[in-house]
């Protein structure tokens, strides 16, 4: 019988994916400002996944096997690769307060993917008037038509970013239900390890190697990557485990939580702008995945 975890390492866990990824964001764009968002990414995941498979195997896990390999590797490149590779592209355009925002649109695509895949069920109304609602805040706030008056937002970093929480919350969605290593450890690490290989990849095929000078990059860059690749592997690790020892719709309450960190941290820290039409479609986004978490 598996022993319920405590108390302390929920909080520690929560804590983790509301505070530290809620800060990231602003991380991210200042890393991208100077290093290659995709060479960014998949070095920010292969070098924890590595620590992470070290440390599993370390401490007596199994040995993975071949349906392993693959699930993780499924995992990592929808998340990893899918999820953080395509948000840290386009956090080279995208304010990291918004960015954080439309990232929340997870927890509404895991009710839809959950409702399509075999044997789902239908969302209860609210949970779909919460999906409605949450989809129309993030048109508002890309905002084609430029109805309120500022800034335009870039729509194909925004539209990136959309599609980068689609496959996040796929990953999500199938890491619930996947066959993984019973050590979490040694699983974060395969998953980290397959999405940072495949952003490798991406980074070289993109010709990234060959505009790269880490010579040239400032010391602000390099906090910055230092910061998401150890804190924010940490706080991937935990998201991971609390979708199995919380409930999923527990875990999916960061996603109200980090846009306002992030929000707040890149208008003070980050020098970016926070108007009243940003406001009040990020009310309207929280206050729908709000309606989708607490079902």
């Amino acid at each position: 019988m598996t022993s319920r975890p405590s108390r302390l390492a929920l909080v520690g866990a929560f804590a983790a994916i509301y505070l530290i990824w809620g800060s990231t964001y602003l991380a991210i764009r200042f890393g991208v400002a100077d290093i290659p968002p995709f060479f960014l990414a998949g070095i920010r995941f292969a070098v924890p996944g590595l620590v992470f498979l070290g440390w599993g195997l370390s401490q007596g896990a199994a040995r993975p096997t071949s349906r392993h390999y693959v699930t993780t590797a499924l995992i990592g490149m929808a998340m990893a690769t899918g999820g953080n590779g395509l948000m840290s592209w386009s956090l080279q355009t995208v304010p990291s307060g918004l960015g954080a925002l439309i990232i929340g649109l997870v927890p509404l695509w895991v009710v839809l993917i959950d409702w399509g895949r075999p044997g789902g069920e239908r969302p209860a109304g609210r949970v779909m008037l919460g999906v409605v609602l949450g989809f129309a805040g993030v048109a508002l706030l890309i905002d084609p038509t430029q109805m309120s008056g500022g800034r335009q937002i870039d729509p194909v970093g925004a539209s990136v970013i959309v599609v980068a929480s689609l496959l996040w919350a796929s990953g999500s969605v199938f890491a619930r239900h996947a066959d993984q290593p019973a050590s979490q450890a040694l699983s974060a690490g395969m998953q980290m390890l397959a999405g940072g290989a495949v952003l490798l990849m991406l980074s070289a095929l993109t010709g990234e190697w060959s505009r790269l000078d880490l010579a040239a990059v400032p010391q602000r860059a390099y906090v910055a990557w230092g910061y998401v690749m150890v804190f924010g592997s940490v706080a991937y690790a935990c998201y991971l485990w609390l979708l199995k020892a919380s409930t999923p719709a527990k875990a999916a309450t960061y996603a109200y939580v980090n846009p306002v960190i992030a929000l707040v941290l890149g208008s003070v820290l980050g020098d970016e702008l926070l108007t009243l039409w940003t406001m009040g479609c990020s009310v309207v986004v929280v206050a729908a995945v709000l309606l989708v978490v607490s079902n």
